[in-house]
């Protein structure tokens, strides 16, 4: 009995040599034709890929330097805008403070010669008051005392 199944073993392993054979010739044309071209292709497109990526990570950081540099740029444009602005308004402010002051000069001479005027027509005025003292006092005294008693102080 041991013999026989030495006997069926050995046949079987002489039977399996052709199908060992076929395997190892097509493990052996799928790793040429099929394995290394696809691992080849994988690669490149690996590489590919990664490029792109780094292409795109450097267009990225590109456009982000550009970005600070227009940010930067537009920064000190206001900056100078705002100076030129506070300039403008300071010397505005000076044209201003200027005309007011010539206003309030102006406003004063005017008021010191109205005041002048004013006082030399009330200077004028007592004068002409002062001078009709005698003429005024006589035409009170006849508007109010009847036109007898004027008549006999003036007799007197």
């Amino acid at each position: 009995m041991i013999d026989q199944l030495l006997q069926q073993l050995g046949d079987l392993a002489l039977g399996s040599i052709p199908t060992i054979i076929i395997f190892v010739f097509l493990l052996i044309s799928y790793r040429y034709l099929l394995y290394l071209p696809l691992m080849r292709t994988l690669g490149e497109r690996r590489e590919r890929t990664l490029g792109a990526i780094e292409k795109a990570k450097a267009a990225i950081a590109a456009a982000d330097a550009k970005s600070q540099e227009y940010e930067a740029k537009l920064r000190s444009a206001r900056a100078d805008i705002f100076h030129r602005r506070e300039l403008r308004l300071q010397q505005l402010n000076g044209q201003r403070e200027a005309a007011i002051a010539a206003a309030r000069q102006a406003a004063h001479e005017r008021v010191a010669s109205a005041r002048a005027a004013i006082e030399a027509d009330a200077a004028e005025a007592r004068s002409h008051i002062e001078s009709s003292v005698g003429e005024l006092a006589g035409q009170i005294m006849r508007a109010v005392l009847p036109a007898e008693l004027t008549a006999a102080e003036g007799v007197h």
